[in-house]
């Protein structure tokens, strides 16, 4: 047999906001862009959390990676040129 919807308590809906939060002048999505603009996110296998426990040996190691990345990528692209 089906439950009937239950109708939820007025309670519920009544206004819970602080009157020192007041969002009436706000404008939604002011800074989304700039945000968005500096946020860049790689998610990290859980194997790998032992070597790179946090986003500045992450930051390290591809620092480190990318001089030799950008010789090879220059080796390919001459080598099929």
């Amino acid at each position: 047999m089906k439950k009937k919807a239950s109708r939820r308590d007025p309670k519920d809906d009544r206004d819970t906001m602080r009157p020192e939060y007041d969002f009436s002048a706000a404008v939604r999505g002011v800074t989304a862009a700039r945000y968005a603009q500096g946020t860049n996110i790689a998610v990290i296998d859980p194997e790998v959390l032992d070597v790179f426990p946090d986003g500045a040996t992450v930051n390290q190691a591809l620092r480190a990676l990318a001089p030799v990345l950008e010789n090879n990528v220059g080796r390919t692209e001459r080598r099929s040129a």
